[in-house]
């Protein structure tokens, strides 16, 4: 065999401080992630408001294989393999809805909310040794933390908990952004980039790239605003949060969205407080809503598929080595006022939508950095940034808010589960 030919060395192509090409280029080095990596760890698949009620359901996937999340009869939440035990066709088409079973197209074997095979079409052909018992849909193992739900196709791994880690904490203070109310998903919207899933990985915590990449979205604030998104002014960090998390903060103020409350309410949402208080609320919770409608000042980064951003979820799913599916999901208050609802809508769909001002940028950048890669195939990819300075955080190395220390956590543990 060629040097040329020669299979790709997981364990060759991420140093320190580098990484190299084919990580995003080769196609046999993207199937041994969705094995090693998609296969062999938690992936988040759906938030528990999408399933709210019994016999609820929406279609996520892990990796490339297509599941169901489904609400059962006892409340439980299943995730089933979108996948007749018969011939294989799928059960369900349908994005998301409410059923009391599921039922092949193809042959008609129905299946419960749990997975259960209960009824065959004309058994008898089967003999009397056919069992419906071990027929069932493929149940995967599913764990939940903050009502984000995760599901994995390696049932011998560690609790969610423990895969999660310190990125805890920071869970914790996201979902904060209810103001007292629990956080549910108000829409979403999704795209599909030709990039590499890592690319986009990469790009939660890469905070280097904001003033640059989104200059246009700066440009449609007002100076308060402004001065809010100035993030080089500020003391921010990225710190590496063990197992490939990370988090980076760019707006300190805004970590906690309980406290401080008694700051001045910002100009652009003067509006939104005097609509509470015209609707009776107290100025206590007048507060605490509008504090919680702009989101979190932190992005925290769940390795391998799903960030925390702001005020949504951004999730990423591979399609192939070369095209990635991105969800933008918009959070916002269960049972909370329209007013601050509708504003956290808007919000969203000023950066994160279609025809917004931040989201279009960041996908021409992943789609020219996929490009790019075709070039210079013998070059590496550069993750040093902040090196010269990064230190002992809380929970693992805490690098300048501009630093590329989340690249850096996110190819370690790429390695670490490459290599076994």
């Amino acid at each position: 065999m060629s040097v040329a030919n020669a299979p790709v060395r997981p364990e060759e192509l991420v140093e320190h401080d580098r990484v190299q090409t084919p990580l995003y280029e080769d196609a046999a080095l993207f199937e041994e992630e969705m094995d090693k990596i998609f296969g062999r760890t938690w992936v988040f698949v759906a938030h528990g408001s999408e399933v709210p009620e019994k016999g609820s359901f929406i279609l996520s996937w892990v990796g490339r294989q297509p599941v169901i999340v489904v609400r059962d009869r006892k409340g439980d939440i299943n995730v089933l393999v979108n996948r007749c035990r018969h011939r294989a066709a799928t059960v369900c088409e349908v994005k998301k809805g409410k059923t009391s079973s599921f039922q092949c197209p193809y042959h008609g074997w129905g299946y419960g909310l749990d997975g259960s095979l209960r009824a065959v079409p004309y058994p008898e052909q089967y003999g009397e040794d056919f069992d419906k018992a071990s027929l069932g849909m493929k149940a995967l193992r599913t764990e939940s933390y903050q009502n984000m739900i995760f599901a994995t196709l390696a049932p011998e791994i560690e609790p969610l908990v423990d895969f999660l880690g310190p990125a805890t904490k920071w869970i914790d203070l996201f979902m904060k952004q209810g103001g007292g109310y629990p956080v549910k998903v108000l829409g979403e919207h999704q795209f599909t980039v030709p990039m590499n899933w890592k690319i986009q990985l990469e790009n939660t915590t890469d905070a280097y790239h904001f003033p640059v990449v989104h200059k246009s979205f700066i440009q449609t604030l007002d100076a308060e605003a402004t001065n809010t998104f100035s993030f080089f002014d500020k003391e921010g960090f990225v710190e590496d949060l063990g197992n490939g998390h990370s988090v980076a903060v760019m707006i300190p103020e805004l970590i906690d969205l309980d406290a401080n409350l008694d700051e001045p309410i910002p100009e652009r949402y003067q509006e939104l407080a005097q609509t509470l208080r015209d609707e009776g609320f107290s100025e206590d919770k007048v507060r605490r809503i509008v504090r919680a409608t702009g989101g979190a000042g932190f992005n925290l980064n769940l390795f391998p598929n799903v960030s925390l951003s702001l005020s949504f979820f951004r999730v990423l799913r591979p399609l192939n080595v070369r095209d990635t599916a991105i969800r933008h999901v918009c959070l916002g208050m269960d049972g909370g006022p329209v007013a601050a609802n509708r504003m956290k809508m808007r919000l969203q769909e000023h950066f994160q939508g279609p025809m917004g001002f931040g989201t279009p940028d960041d996908a021409e950048v992943w789609e020219r950095v996929q490009r790019g890669t075709l070039g210079g195939k013998e070059l590496p990819i550069l993750v040093n940034r902040g090196l010269v300075d990064e230190v002992p955080g809380t929970d693992g190395p805490r690098g300048h808010f501009s630093a590329e220390t989340g690249m850096r956590a996110a190819y370690q543990m790429w390695k670490r589960m490459m290599s076994r």
